[in-house]
């Protein structure tokens, strides 16, 4: 078949308007440091991410989430809710320059505490309902600073409630939320671990992130976080979960994330780098099967690379 008939009938199209990019932003100046496990990301200051975001902006991506590494972490992560964070002040450093750019921001704790775990740690227990409020602190402090959406990933339960009822009643109603409504325990996040610097220091996620096993959990997750005031829910990772994706989706109805995360990233490239699978082709075929499965945004580190194809 001609290859403009298969254009013609292609029932799957991957738009550049479809890709959110993450970014690390880092304290300092003059800052770009890689990540050794991501080949082509970087941790970088504020002055980088300037320039990052004038390269994004001019391929057309929409927009891009920030996570943040701190100057300092402690038992609260308190870093993470101050009005001086790493976060609050690359939001501010980008809205001055693109006003108009979208600005999604990350809203978890564990990249600000010291044990690394995403709440209020007491002994070996991670505490949920404490945890609630610095969550909402730290969604309020990112709207303040200039985010257009907040993104909260730390999966504990009612904290879509907490951040969506501290938002209102402060004057940000508009701000959408953005749920990481599907996380699961993955094994998939190693290199983002070694990217925010975030590895638990002792046990593991497994008692408020989502056993890979499990379906219908997920999509009980899901209306629990739509029910709170989600505006947009994600399945996390993207790959392993493409039937996740695909029943959340069907199911709701309502606009879907997926996270092509960082292991995932990580093979493809590695993979390309010694020869063994062509990269370029790898990456679009992968990005189109997460659109297939019923995804409306995919966040991916791909994005320039795919943006740059597209």
């Amino acid at each position: 078949m001609h290859k403009r008939i298969r254009r013609l009938v292609r029932e799957t199209r991957l738009s550049v308007d479809d890709l959110l990019y993450p970014l690390f932003v880092r304290p300092g100046k003059g800052l770009k440091i890689p990540i050794s496990s991501m080949v082509g990301q970087f941790q970088l200051s504020i002055d980088y991410i300037l320039e990052e975001i004038k390269e994004v902006e001019g391929l057309g991506i929409p927009g891009v989430i920030l996570f943040g590494i701190p100057e300092r972490k402690d038992e609260m992560g308190s870093e993470a809710y101050s009005d001086d964070g790493i976060i609050q002040r690359a939001v501010r450093a980008i809205k001055e320059e693109f006003p108009d750019f979208l600005v999604i921001t990350d809203v978890c704790l564990c990249e600000y505490t010291s044990h690394g775990h995403c709440g209020v740690v007491e002994g070996d227990q991670i505490l949920n309902d404490p945890t609630l409020q610095l969550l909402a602190k730290q969604a309020l402090s990112h709207a303040s600073a200039g985010a257009d959406m907040v993104a909260p990933s730390d999966m504990m339960d009612g904290r879509v409630a907490a951040i969506r009822k501290a938002l209102d009643e402060q004057g940000y109603s508009e701000i959408p939320i953005l749920a990481y409504s599907a996380k699961f325990a993955s094994s998939f996040y190693g290199p983002f671990r070694e990217a925010v610097e975030s590895a638990p220091q002792f046990g593991d996620r497994k008692s408020y992130q989502m056993d890979f096993a499990n379906g219908n959990e997920a999509l009980r997750e899901v209306r629990m976080d739509i029910q709170e005031g989600a505006d947009i829910v994600m399945v996390k990772p993207a790959l392993p979960y493409l039937d996740i994706i695909s029943r959340v989706k069907e199911e709701f109805g309502i606009p879907v994330a997926a996270y092509n995360v960082s292991g995932e990233y990580a093979m493809i490239k590695a993979a390309a780098q010694l020869g063994w699978v062509d990269g370029e082709k790898v990456m679009m075929e992968s990005l189109v099967s997460i659109k297939r499965a019923g995804a409306d945004i995919i966040l991916t580190y791909f994005a320039k690379e795919a943006a740059k194809r597209l």
